[in-house]
């Protein structure tokens, strides 16, 4: 099984680090001091400094938020590597307000349709083979949409633009190989 998906299935039967742990890790590590390394189109590349424990991430926000006056926390979807960890190319939403239990996050690139699992705040791709092709699509793609429904019973779309990510990625993969 190649590292990623080795890490995921130990993170959905519970026995790694979680994987929101990590995206709330990607999130704080930005609050607290990531370097930013470059921007390409509506993305940015960030990294913590600890070379032992280096973190890089891509980041974009929405270009569009409806309803637009949800009252909600920064919204951000990223793209993280953690080398030490094997993980090269990880998709997670942060969302801005907790997710409804049992609801769904659903991407949207085209006529295409993806189903993220949330937790708490956070949005992940729980197949990696469903993530390489989210990715693919991005790569290909000019904006993502992603439905969500807050824990109160909102329901939410946000409009991603993807200008600039194909630079992004490559830089991502050059600063966190």
């Amino acid at each position: 099984m190649p590292p990623v998906a080795t890490f995921r299935a130990k993170f959905l039967c519970g026995v790694a680090v979680p994987l929101a742990a990590l995206g709330a890790a990607v999130t704080e590590a930005h609050a607290q001091g990531a370097n930013k390394l470059g921007a390409y189109g509506n993305w940015s590349l960030n990294a913590t400094p600890d070379a032992a424990n280096k973190t890089c991430f891509a980041a974009t926000s929405p270009t569009a938020k409806e309803p637009a006056g949800a009252n909600r926390a920064p919204v951000v979807l990223y793209i993280s590597a953690w080398p030490k960890e094997g993980v090269k190319s990880e998709i997670s939403l942060k969302l801005g307000y907790k997710i409804k239990t049992g609801s769904d996050v659903v991407v949207t690139i085209g006529t295409a349709t993806y189903t993220l699992f949330g937790k708490d705040d956070r949005a992940f791709v729980a197949d990696p083979t469903q993530e390489l092709k989210l990715l693919d699509e991005m790569k290909k793609a000019s904006k993502l949409q992603v439905q969500a429904t807050s824990e109160r019973g909102t329901a939410t779309t946000d409009t991603y633009s993807l200008g600039g990510l194909s630079q992004a990625l490559k830089a991502l993969a050059q600063s966190c190989p």
